[in-house]
This record gives structure tokens, C-alpha cells and sequence, in this order.
């Protein structure tokens, strides 16, 4: 956890050790790079307004160099920083204050996605191939014509059940169910920007068309290509 606020992380720490987990605590932004880096963590909480590097800075420094989850504490109600967050490849994002079980709650929804689902899941086809993509359960990686697209966990998560879809638009309230792992709430628009991601790392379809689908008020989807 990277937080330099003494009286929140003393709270978070006691509630998710009674949770089981196991916390480290660092104080500055350049403290918990380093320690982020080091290794050995399964998920990294990240505040945004932190002494000695800001949380953007972080997040986009170790995303350089690390897949590991990270979860984004941000001002509540400030929507730009949210999406600032997840355009930056934060996982999912909680506004400050917070209830500590909703915080652990999102920790287990992220650690689920990070290990590819829960207990009591269907097994998933170990590959599936749409078009020029190609998709590794097993790997959690995802191929564009064979060249590997680097993806946060959230956004393999989000491939996969498109991909299993494709051709059909998703309903936003089945998405933040299975992927999300949470109920989706009026006003939330982190899967707009998610899908934005996509776009932008995966391209158009190779004859230039447009590789999501959007019905607004409804859901996104992933669309077959032309053959």
C-alpha cells in the first residue's frame, strides 16, 4: 500500500491483516516504486497525491516494467483522476474515504481476475482464436497476428469475455458482474475507458473497421471481422 496518509493506512492495515492478507506499507511515492519493483506482491494499492513521486508517476513507471494489479485511491467524485488512472493501466480504482470491507472486497476481485477466476468457475477453453487474434487462457496472453499484446489483467479479463461473445454486444451490467466483479453503479465509466485502451493497443480490424462495438445505454462488443 502507497499512501502517505498515517491514520488511513494504520486503519487498512488492521482490517485487511484480520482479513488474512499480509500488508507492506510504504509512505512515498519513490519508496513504493522501489519496493513495488522489488516484487513479491500479488496487488498494489496506489494513492494519487504522494510525497516524493505522484501516484500517475508510479503507475506509469511500473507499468513499464510490471503487470502486477493495481488498485487506484482517488479523490471521491473527481472523475478525471479515475480515468487518468485507468488509461495509465490502473485495475480498478476506489475513492477516498472508504469502508475497509469494500476495500478488501476489491482486492479479492482483483486477485480473482489476476488468477483467472474463482472457485466453482468452468474451466475456459484454453485457446480461442477471432480473426487475427488469438487467446491463451492457460498464458493469459493475448496475440495480434502473432506478435503478443501486452494487457493489464482487467483488460485479458475483458478480451476474453468479448472475445467469447464476439459478434454479440455485452450487456454493461453482465460485464461488471463477470469481470468487474462488482455490481455496476450510475455514473461509472471505467469500462468506456478500459474499451478506449483496447482500441488503442489493439487497432482496427485489417480491413479498417472498427474492432468494438458500442450501444449506448446497453453494453460494448466485439466485432467479426469481414471474410
Amino acid at each position: 500500500m502507497i499512501d502517505d496518509d498515517i491514520e488511513l493506512t494504520e486503519l487498512a492495515n488492521e482490517f485487511l491483516t484480520l482479513e488474512g492478507f499480509e500488508v507492506e506499507i510504504a509512505k512515498r511515492g519513490d519508496v513504493g516504486l522501489e519496493r513495488a519493483l522489488a516484487g513479491g506482491f500479488d496487488v498494489i494499492i496506489l494513492d494519487v497525491m504522494l510525497p516524493g513521486l505522484g501516484g500517475f508517476e508510479v503507475l506509469r513507471r511500473l507499468r513499464s516494467q510490471s503487470a502486477v494489479p493495481v488498485l487506484m485511491l482517488t479523490a471521491r467524485g473527481d472523475e478525471g483522476d479515475r480515468i487518468l488512472g485507468l488509461e495509465s493501466g490502473a485495475d480498478d480504482y476506489l475513492p477516498k474515504p472508504f469502508n475497509p470491507r469494500e476495500l478488501a472486497a476489491r482486492i479479492r476481485a482483483v486477485l480473482r481476475r489476476s488468477h483467472g477466476g474463482g472457485e466453482g468457475s468452468a474451466p475456459p477453453r484454453e485457446k480461442l482464436e477471432v480473426g487475427d487474434l488469438e487467446i491463451n487462457m492457460a498464458s493469459r496472453a493475448l496475440r495480434k497476428g502473432g506478435e503478443k499484446v501486452e494487457l493489464t489483467g482487467l483488460e485479458f479479463d475483458l478480451m476474453a469475455a468479448f472475445l467469447r461473445e464476439a459478434g454479440r454486444v455485452v450487456p454493461r451490467e453482465q460485464i461488471f458482474r463477470d469481470v468487474f466483479n462488482r455490481k455496476l453503479l450510475p455514473g461509472d465509466r471505467s469500462i468506456d475507458t478500459h474499451v478506449s485502451n483496447l482500441r488503442r493497443k489493439l487497432g482496427s480490424h485489417p480491413d479498417g473497421s472498427d474492432r468494438f462495438k458500442n450501444l449506448r445505454g446497453v453494453g460494448y462488443g466485439y466485432t467479426l471481422p469481414d471474410v
